[in-house]
């Protein structure tokens, strides 16, 4: 019944709602032109058009999949949403003083980055049983990483320390979904389409989140300090956004249409 009254129409009037919302509030509040020659500042506008076009198409896309796929492209749009308004914010503020967004840039992470984890557990979850453990060894481990990394980049802690906490969160993460339960889980049970996305999504951990450290290596412990780099650390940060959230959710999507069309057909 639910679906029923929440419609494609209704789906489509709401993203149509938000992007209008949020764009007409960003061009109000521009109160300095983007110079031509500003690419971290081009890169913040770039990624936030792309992270609401993404936001649009994960949720209109929620009606071509089962029931079942339909809380993680209901969470990949999320993650694009919280990331979009984020952005908003953080464009300003480059643009406006050059510096680096970080306060901005951290309660974005703290909300998308533990829904990126979930995904992993919702998308066994849509396949096979999966013990609660799953789910919160991933937001520990989350937690651990963000929190680290938070604490060195505001001046809390020394760099050096809290990288080191930010890199062990990371760490257990990398354990869990590869050889923990998680990954277990996934190559006992799930069916190939689901492993293959498993499998991506997990190397996008990999490598993809690798891009995070090397910008705040770049940006904290090279020397130069973070006000001098803070171009590199900014423009590294967005690109790796790009892939971590956008390319993340596609992969989620991709496997979500393949499986709702094949049983379908069955």
């Amino acid at each position: 019944m639910l679906h029923k009254i929440v419609g494609p129409k209704m789906v489509a009037g709401s993203v149509l709602l938000f992007v209008t919302t949020f764009s007409t509030q960003a061009a109000a509040a521009t109160n300095t032109l983007l110079a031509p020659n500003d690419f971290v500042g081009i890169s913040f506008w770039l990624i936030t058009m792309a992270l609401m076009a993404s936001t649009a198409f994960f949720f209109l896309e929620r009606d071509r999949v089962a029931a079942k796929w339909k809380t993680s492209l209901t969470v990949s749009g999320l993650v694009t949403l919280v990331a979009a308004v984020h952005y908003l914010y953080m464009r300003e503020v480059w643009v406006a003083t050059g510096t680096s967004p970080t306060v901005f840039r951290y309660i974005d992470w703290l909300v998308t980055v533990p829904l990126l984890m979930i995904e992993f557990y919702l998308i066994l979850s849509a396949v096979t049983a999966v013990s609660k453990g799953v789910f919160w060894r991933l937001m520990v481990g989350t937690l651990v990483m963000l929190v680290g990394g938070y604490l060195g980049e505001a001046g809390y802690m020394q760099v050096w320390p809290a990288f080191i906490i930010g890199m062990a969160g990371w760490a257990f993460i990398l354990y869990e979904i590869f050889f923990g339960e998680a990954g277990k889980i996934n190559a006992q049970s799930a069916p190939a389409s689901v492993q293959s996305a498993f499998s991506t999504m997990r190397w996008i951990v990999t490598i993809g989140w690798a891009i995070y450290p090397i910008g705040y290596f770049a940006g904290y412990l090279t020397g130069s300090g973070p006000e001098s780099s803070a171009a590199a650390l900014n423009l590294i940060y967005n690109l790796a956004d790009v892939l971590n959230k956008i390319a993340f959710g596609l992969i989620i999507w991709s496997v979500a249409v393949s499986e709702s069309e094949a049983a379908a057909k069955r």
